[in-house]
């Protein structure tokens, strides 16, 4: 036994993304660490498997359609905690990319987070409740990688409309904070790393020599979401193997 085993005990948290990847390891560990877990995915499919591994409770919703999100959101109050994990990308060189593309990707990485965290943050005020939101952001926000401009551009976004969150629900006692990850091994990460070209030059300048276990970065968004974090608002919290320092 540790000090966090239960300490989510008693709290619900939703988690966006919840069905893949980081968004699948952070359900997890919340749910090992005593939390209700709301889950939100689009398939039906991999909802249901969450459900048999985890026990979580299902919510079936496209983050792309920001009235069905903002709908599921309100049908789900109250939560105590909110995780927006979904994302999206697409790899286009920017010469090529389209506007419609572009949007698609805006829409789920940065405007779907929003919609949620009104909704989250309208509910703990007036309940005069404190609370805690964790964006999950990229180390893309940083950075300009090729073929990636709608990704990179959509994650800085979040990165800043996370900063004034912090900002101005502060006062609340809600915190806001943003977990930026160096490339973690999902599958949309397997698939736009997958050409030994590509990857290789990027493996060479992080610390540990390897890309990311989604478990590792699921660890940094539930301490940033926890009381053990009381203090950190505002922040872009690197999980990045050592990349930045090279």
């Amino acid at each position: 036994m540790n000090d966090q085993t239960q300490e989510f005990a008693g709290r619900t948290v939703l988690v966006t993304g919840a069905t893949k990847g980081i968004g699948r390891a952070t359900a997890g560990l919340l749910a090992r660490r005593g939390a209700s877990v709301l889950a939100l995915g689009r398939s039906t499919d991999d909802l249901a498997s969450l459900k048999a591994e985890i026990g979580c409770r299902p919510i079936a919703v496209d983050l792309g359609d920001l009235e069905a999100t903002r709908a599921a959101a309100r049908a789900n109050l109250p939560f105590d905690l909110l995780v927006n994990c979904a994302g999206t990308t697409a790899l286009d060189p920017f010469l090529d990319l389209s506007l419609d593309t572009f949007d698609r990707i805006m829409t789920v990485n940065a405007k779907a987070p929003i919609v949620l965290a009104q909704a989250y943050a309208r509910d703990r005020i007036a309940a005069k409740r404190p609370g805690s939101i964790v964006n999950v952001s990229s180390d893309a926000s940083f950075l300009g990688v090729a073929d990636h401009a709608a990704y990179c551009a959509s994650k800085a976004a979040l990165d800043a409309a996370s900063r004034v969150m912090a900002t101005e629900l502060g006062p609340h006692g809600i915190r806001v904070n943003c977990v930026n990850p160096n490339i973690t091994l999902t599958d949309m990460a397997r698939k736009a790393w997958s050409d030994p070209a590509r990857s290789e030059p990027r493996l060479r300048r992080i610390a540990i020599g390897r890309f990311l276990e989604p478990v590792e970065v699921a660890e940094a968004v539930v301490f940033l979401l926890s009381d053990r974090a009381s203090a950190i608002t505002g922040a872009t919290y690197r999980v990045d193997g050592g990349f930045a320092i090279s």
